[in-house]
């Protein structure tokens, strides 16, 4: 017999997650100095790039955040944490590419790869670091 007694903490977390992942896109959205939307809707790969390895990279810590959470507020502030972590990896890349946002506009793949690569790394780390 399955049980679906865990049904209501799922839903919790699940609501929770996706909230904070629609505030880091709206806070990452405008952080940004390049309009990823519309570039992507252009068929901008960079952009997709970018922005694609910049929400796995938070969505990394997130998922550990859940896992170790002993409650819905854990899971928020640790959510917040890597927030914070991923728009500082972004303006640390722009530190060593200052035209990075025009280089994206302008759909250059090696520093939409540079961006998504300290996104990730970053979100790994940042994962690594919330186990307890």
């Amino acid at each position: 017999m399955v049980s679906i007694s865990g049904l209501p903490a799922f839903l919790a977390y699940m609501a929770t997650a996706s909230g904070l992942i629609a505030l880091y896109l709206g806070v990452y959205l405008s952080a940004t100095a390049h309009r990823e939307i519309a570039l992507i809707r252009a068929g901008n790969g960079a952009a997709a790039l970018a922005l694609g390895g910049s929400l796995v990279g938070y969505t990394l810590p997130l998922a550990v955040a859940i896992y170790n959470a002993q409650t819905l507020l854990d899971c928020i502030i640790w959510g917040l944490v890597a927030l914070l972590v991923q728009i500082a990896i972004y303006f640390a890349v722009r530190l060593i590419l200052p035209d990075l946002s025009r280089r994206i506009d302008e759909d250059q793949a090696s520093a939409a790869i540079l961006l998504a690569a300290f996104s990730l790394a970053g979100g790994l780390v940042d994962a690594a670091s919330m186990t307890y």
